[in-house]
């Protein structure tokens, strides 16, 4: 038997009268402030007194996704779509939660959904793409992405999906052309150059590979990536040097 976060049995006992409240309006303050016990029990105050409301359902879910209960979230999201079958938060947040509790191809429907309601959302078409990339179903991943640099070529992320996707699967050419885009879009985009310099280092471009990773470690010498950039950076260092003296040997 599931375990609930929240103990109901002190909401049972809720006044029909105090209608005059606005347990919503409460809930979500203390939403807002991550007091997440107090808002669910105003959320089933609110539930309680209006059964057929999807607002409340949707903030009762929000409560358990962020105390990380999953399937209780899917299951007052499936609610809140139940009664309002336009919301295009609670279709989000279901692919979102989907995604959080393991089950990414479950996700995929939601945010088609989510994307049906509102065509506009490039983050519900992201996260669209990032569900058949967990489902492996990778041709249809780049595809979205492609789609949403096509539809909002300003949508960073969506480069930075792509090529990391395209490494992933070992296209390295490909994956360098998104991200010479990237830079193109973003000059200060450090972690592309690093990205770059890994493809033509994969690709064994040794001169580019050092030119691309002498770059990032000028301009993000502080990273977590640091370490293991200057490490190779300094490795193709010495296989070009070893390299130049055996062809000049007389």
């Amino acid at each position: 038997m599931e375990k609930d976060n929240f103990s109901k049995t002190k909401y049972m006992t809720v006044k029909t009268a105090n209608k005059d409240e606005n347990f919503i309006e409460r809930a979500d303050e203390f939403l807002k402030k991550k007091f997440y016990k107090e808002a669910a029990t105003n959320y089933l105050n609110a539930i309680l007194i209006a059964r057929e409301d999807a607002k409340s359902y949707f903030g009762l879910a929000m409560c358990y996704k962020n105390t990380k209960n999953y399937a209780k979230a899917i299951k007052y999201l499936d609610k809140a779509t139940q009664i309002d079958d336009n919301y295009f938060e609670a279709y989000y947040e279901l692919g979102i939660c989907h995604l959080l509790e393991g089950i990414p191809c479950g996700a995929i429907k939601n945010f088609v959904r989510a994307i049906q309601v509102n065509p506009d959302s490039t983050e519900a078409i992201l996260q669209l793409g990032i569900a058949h990339e967990s489902c492996e179903e990778y041709d249809m991943a780049l595809m979205v992405y492609q789609k949403l640099i096509e539809n909002s070529p300003e949508f960073l992320k969506a480069y930075e999906h792509k090529s990391a996707l395209l490494m992933k699967m070992e296209r390295y050419k490909e994956a360098c052309l998104v991200l010479h885009e990237l830079i193109k879009r973003n000059p200060s985009d450090k972690n592309a150059f690093a990205g770059i310099g890994v493809c033509f280092d994969k690709l064994g471009r040794r001169s580019e590979a050092q030119r691309y990773y002498r770059k990032f470690l000028q301009n993000n010498p502080l990273s977590t990536q640091a370490q293991f950039i200057k490490s190779r950076f300094e490795k193709l260092k010495s296989l070009i040097v070893s390299k130049d003296k055996k062809f000049n040997i007389v």
